[in-house]
Parts: structure tokens; sequence; C-alpha cells
């Protein structure tokens, strides 16, 4: 009796683990956009615009997200959100996350000329949540560049 129970746990195991995804690619993540919610001279609150790709042929259920941004190579905000969304199957979808930044170094050398193009860039450092499976954090990093304009809260032209 004992081995069938053994057999039974080992075989239910088993059937779990063959539901699981297996060989999943890392979700892209970028800014969409940056809008200055409160500030003083020690911290700023932004509100960042976050985009998810999800090149796995399976939804991912995402229940939170955790990044550290970078601007011209330096440390610029983190943040923690427990939003929760789905993001579906060879699709993408747009959530809102409140950052932190210090950002004292990173709007220095973004008026120093840092972003003397018109452009900086940035970089992601993080790791999505999920209830996938037994899969539970995603790390990722990505990169690009945002508009400068964007970034020191001034309005663009319209071309």
């Amino acid at each position: 009796m004992r081995k069938q129970l053994l057999w039974l746990a080992g075989s239910l195991a088993l059937a779990g683990c063959s539901a699981l995804p297996i060989n999943l690619e890392t979700p892209e993540v970028s800014v969409v956009g940056i809008r200055g919610l409160e500030a003083n001279f020690f911290e700023q609150r932004l509100e960042v615009r976050m985009l998810v790709k999800n090149p796995n042929a399976v939804e991912l259920p995402v229940n939170g997200l955790d990044v550290d941004v970078e601007l011209a190579e330096e440390p610029f905000a983190k943040g923690i959100s427990a939003h929760e969304f789905v993001v579906p199957a060879n699709g993408e979808a747009e959530f809102d996350m409140i950052v932190t930044a210090n950002a004292a170094n990173a709007i220095l050398k973004i008026v120093g000329g840092g972003g003397q193009h018109g452009e900086i860039g940035y970089k992601l450092k993080g790791k999505l949540s999920t209830h996938l499976g037994l899969l539970r954090t995603i790390p990722f990093e990505e990169s690009g560049t945002l508009p400068v304009s964007d970034i020191l809260g001034k309005k663009r032209k319209k071309d």
C-alpha cells in the first residue's frame, strides 16, 4: 500500500511538471513614457509607462515588477509594482508604475551634455513576478533611448 501511494504521488508530481512551460523566452520590457508626479531637491516620484512584450506561445500572468532604471549610465530610479495584468501569448501589454528617483547625477549629466542629440540612453534591469507554474520570477535586462524632453518634463515641439 505504501509503495502504491508513493507511486501515485510521484505520478501526480510528474503530471504537474509536464504542464509547466519549458524554454520560455525572456519578455521584453521597455519604457514608453515618463511623467513627473512630485519632486523636491532630494527625491522625485515619476509615473513610468512600461511596455511588456511576450514572445512566448503561452500567456504570461504578471503579478508584479521590480525594476532599477539607469539613465546615461547613471543610477536613476527604482520601483516596485504589485500591479497584476496578463500579457497575451505572442502579445504585449502596457501599464503604469511609480518609481522613486534620486536623480541629481543623471540630471546633471543630461543637462551637461549627455543628451545633446535630443535622446538619452536608458537601461532597465529587474524581474517580473508571475504565477506561471513553479516559475515565480523572470529576470530581464533591456536598454533603449528616450527623448530628453520626456525626462526633463519639457513639451516636445510638434513637427
